[in-house]
């Protein structure tokens, strides 16, 4: 797969999720965490994108990672059992771990 491929599914799942946590989960009413969740994401596809801070690629990599596995550990924390019954957060969860999954290959791809 190529660089520009892994790099556009990064794009669309890390938009998906930003729209779903700033959007979707803000119909009812203005919840804070899911505004902050969104907005990192937005942040920090934009800094993968645009490649800032420049040098520093590989940090990014594994700071978007491990707040995409923060917000699925979240999920399930406050959750419960019934996040399994919630589609839009079992396919939301699947959109961050696929998110994880592209970002490290992308990381794998970065010169050493």
């Amino acid at each position: 797969m190529s660089d520009k491929t892994i790099r556009l599914i990064i794009a669309v799942l890390g938009l998906y999720t930003a729209i779903v946590h700033l959007v979707i989960l803000n119909l009812d009413g203005l919840e804070p965490l899911f505004i902050l969740n969104g907005l990192g994401y937005f942040a920090l596809l934009g800094a993968l994108l645009f490649r800032i801070p420049a040098g520093q690629q590989r940090l990014l990599h594994y700071a978007y990672m491990a707040f995409a596995l923060v917000t699925i550990i979240a999920y399930f924390v406050v959750n419960g059992a019934e996040g399994f019954a919630s589609i839009l957060g079992l396919s939301t969860k699947a959109v961050e771990v696929l998110l994880i999954v592209f970002l490290w290959l992308d990381l794998k791809k970065l010169p050493a």
